[in-house]
């Protein structure tokens, strides 16, 4: 319990992982926005990104409110770690990516919802690939769940603030560049581990 509550506040980790754990999931929403645009859509309103408060507001909300702070300390700070004691970080992420996916269910039912706007079949891909992104993450930054809060928080706020869903193909480009990306991240840093490392598991 000590090391789960250490590993909460934990920022002890190379800086520069800040960079894909703010910039990751708003860039591949804004990216599928823009792919859209150029695809002939109209592009949805973007007034949110012009109130940096509202931004940090929102981040506020959703990284204590919204899901971050009460799920991380179970999927990847309990949940990930027990599935890589067993299986390699490929496997413990689909295995655990089917499990959050499935957690997220009921959210189809209610309007308004990001899921409600989502198809399942896509939902559980996008969840999935992101469940690699997630470990990705994790294992690079010495198993520090405030690192995936984080990221978790910014995947939530990207849907804010960029309204990717809105459009007609926006979430096909948003699937397609999250495939894109946990394939390249698997490929370059190796599925077992998802670290520079290439024997043992974390």
């Amino acid at each position: 319990m000590k090391d789960l509550l250490r590993r909460g506040i934990n920022y002890r980790f190379g800086k520069i992982w800040l960079v894909p754990i703010f910039l990751l999931f708003p860039a591949m929403n804004g990216g599928a926005l823009i792919l859209a645009a150029i695809s002939g859509e109209s592009m949805p309103e973007l007034s949110m990104l012009s109130n940096p408060l509202f931004i940090l507001i929102a981040f506020l909300y959703i990284f204590f409110l919204g899901g971050p702070f009460q799920e991380e300390w179970g999927w990847r700070g309990y949940a990930l770690d027990r599935l890589q004691s067993r299986w390699n970080a490929l496997v413990s992420s689909l295995i655990l990516g089917v499990i959050w996916g499935a957690w997220h269910l009921p959210l189809f039912y209610i309007s308004g919802t990001i899921q409600s706007q989502t198809p399942l079949w896509g939902f559980m891909t996008l969840i999935i690939c992101g469940t690699i992104l997630f470990t990705w993450i994790y294992n690079n930054t010495g198993r520090s769940i405030l690192a995936v809060m984080i990221l978790h928080a910014m995947n939530n706020l990207s849907f804010l603030i960029i309204p990717t869903l809105e459009t007609t193909l926006g979430g096909l480009y948003l699937l397609i560049l999250n495939a894109a990306t946990a394939i390249t991240i698997l490929a370059t840093w190796g599925y077992k581990t998802l670290t520079r490392q290439t024997t043992g598991q974390i």
